[in-house]
Order: structure tokens, then sequence, then C-alpha cells
């Protein structure tokens, strides 16, 4: 009998790093954003809950347009040619 497989849901959240201006954006599963929570209140802030993967959830983390990450030299080639008429 196949074992039932559990939905994890992602978390998008900001924190600032070293008293930088700008806040650094992270992703990671909910349960760990639980544990975050209760070791240092405070410390996190919720961006957006209840993401159903973690591509989706790393997307929105960097903003990217379309929802692209780019990773590398194939992947900005990748844009540019998508990008001709």
């Amino acid at each position: 009998m196949p074992k039932t497989q559990q939905a994890v849901l992602w978390v998008v959240y900001e924190t600032h790093i070293d008293g930088r201006k700008y806040a650094t954006k992270g992703v990671c599963p909910q349960a760990e954003w639980d544990a975050m929570k209760l070791a240092d209140p405070g410390r996190y802030t919720l961006v957006r809950s209840g993401i159903m993967s973690e591509a989706e959830a790393e997307r929105l983390a960097r903003g990217t347009p379309r929802g692209r990450v780019e990773v590398g030299p194939l992947d900005r080639l990748l844009c540019r040619l998508e990008r001709r008429p």
C-alpha cells in the first residue's frame, strides 16, 4: 500500500542582517518558519505563507520579472532568445 505524502507549504520572509538598510528575503517550509518565530520572535517578518511549491516561493522572494529565476549564463541566453521578435 503506498504511503500518503503530506503537502509541504512554503513561506517567504524578510530579515535585516547586521543593521543593513534593506531587508533580505528568505524561503523555508512552514514548519521551519514556526520554529524560527518561536526561537527569535520579532527578528523575521512574514511576507507570504501557504505557498504550494518551493519554486514558486523562490520566485516570489526574488521578485523576478515573469517569475523567472536567472541562475546562470545559459538561463540569461534563454531569456534573451525569448525576447526576440
